[in-house]
């Protein structure tokens, strides 16, 4: 039978036994947050409230240029015991593609055998016919993960709970070594995380209604999907993707004295 212990670390083990010593797996406080731009405030909100924590969490807040990906990203989740997904109803649409950001994380997750916990927001589900369809290949593997609903209105509630039934508890794995640059880059983006300001409920509760925009969107339900992605833009002004899905609506619709004024607001945040 194989040891429950990382390589190199059975003699130790024999020896604190040898000792009377009763030894118990070590709690990894290591975490790498998996996101879409789009759900930046999710994100933000989560490493906010690990950190506080004492969790050493990896969050691409800056947005790393794809010519480090493999280096920073892929190096950074080999490195991290916890891997979080976060899953909204729109999240997984370009995960068709092979070369997809998020998909390659999520891939590279379940390689590493991480300890993968989906966060599902905004009403995600995975037997939603519209989700099922983009979990292709290894991602076909994720809804057997166990994961934690976390709405807005119980964001706290919720992160209690991730912290006392989803990370608190002892892996084995042995972890890769970062090098010094990725550890460099590491405190780069984690000191500009600080810097941010604190995510408010609101800007959550702004990120629910734009995916029910986008839900509606899909369902051809024009009128209705302005409606949120208009209650979306009012909780969060400089929630950018709203503003431009209500762009393209009006255009569809014809009605193109609110589809420019909608993209003069969506400039001035650019």
């Amino acid at each position: 039978m194989p040891s429950p212990f990382g390589e190199g670390q059975t003699d130790t083990l024999i020896n604190h036994l040898n000792q009377g010593e009763v030894l118990t797996p070590r709690i990894e406080k290591t975490v790498f947050i998996s996101y879409r731009r789009t759900n930046l405030p999710w994100g933000l909100a989560i490493y906010q409230n690990l950190t506080v924590r004492g969790y050493d969490v990896f969050f691409d807040y800056e947005s790393i240029n794809s010519g480090d990906f493999e280096q920073m990203i892929l190096g950074n989740i080999k490195a991290r015991a916890h891997f979080l997904v976060l899953l909204t109803p729109s999240a997984l649409e370009r995960c068709d593609n092979v070369d997809d950001w998020l998909r390659r994380e999520i891939e590279t997750a379940l390689d590493e055998k991480r300890n993968i916990v989906p966060l599902f927001l905004e009403g995600f589900d995975f037997s939603s016919p519209s989700i099922a369809k983009h979990l292709t290949g290894k991602l076909t593997t994720l809804h057997k993960y166990n994961g934690l609903e976390v709405p807005s209105s119980y964001f706290f509630e919720s992160m209690e709970r991730l912290h006392q039934r989803y990370l608190n508890i002892p892996l084995d794995k042995v972890l890769h070594p970062l090098s010094t640059v990725v550890i460099k880059a590491v405190q780069d983006q984690q000191t500009a995380a600080n810097k941010a300001i604190q995510v408010e409920q609101r800007e959550l509760t702004a990120q629910e209604w734009y995916e029910q925009g986008k839900k509606l969107l899909g369902e051809n339900r024009l009128e209705d999907s302005i409606s949120a992605f208009e209650k979306a833009t009012e909780l969060d002004p400089s929630l950018e993707d709203a503003w431009e899905n209500k762009a393209d609506v009006y255009i569809k619709l014809g009605r193109k004295k609110e589809a420019s004024e909608t993209i003069s607001k969506l400039i001035e945040l650019l």
